[in-house]
């Protein structure tokens, strides 16, 4: 994996540390100032939320990550843009599997609506005054959340039309 932070890197932004994935600069945020944080963020010019989605790290939590970030099951990772600068940023934030709930970026981000729907149904991680907090892909009765390292493998049959039964 190389999205490792470099050793003896005290590098910070807004307080939180700094590493480098191929790159790209990586802002791991504390959940408490995720919302602040990324406020700040548009202030600098990073305007555009290009993709907010998760991960599942059950069966990886002993992976890198710097100093003072406590690794947790999930991970929310959104990307922004400074389209004027043309500069890119990504923000990892931990999210713990007992209490699976960020607050929403729709005032900052209106185009974040679906994504963190998805992330929801997905993944079950909640956003806090989210405008439409429905399921998106998955039916309103579905029980569990499809991409988590523990769901249940399983099928469902299709019946082609024509197709003998």
């Amino acid at each position: 994996m190389t999205d490792t932070p470099h050793e003896n890197d005290s590098t910070t932004m807004h307080g939180c540390p700094v590493t480098d994935s191929r790159g790209q600069v990586v802002i791991h945020v504390d959940r408490e100032r995720y919302v602040a944080v990324m406020r700040a963020l548009v202030d600098e010019g990073y305007a555009m939320c290009v993709d907010l989605t998760a991960v599942d790290y059950l069966d990886y939590m002993d992976r890198p990550l710097p100093d003072g970030v406590v690794g947790e099951r999930f991970e929310v990772v959104v990307n922004l843009l400074d389209i004027a600068n043309r500069r890119r940023i990504r923000a990892r934030v931990q999210v713990p599997a007992t209490e699976p709930a960020l607050p929403t970026l729709f005032d900052l981000h209106p185009g974040t609506e679906a994504m963190e729907r998805e992330v929801f149904d997905m993944f079950g991680i909640a956003f806090t005054d989210h405008p439409d907090p429905s399921r998106i892909l998955m039916p309103e009765d579905w029980i569990g959340h499809p991409l988590r390292k523990d769901y249940e493998v399983g099928a469902i049959p299709v019946q082609f039309k024509g197709a003998p039964s």
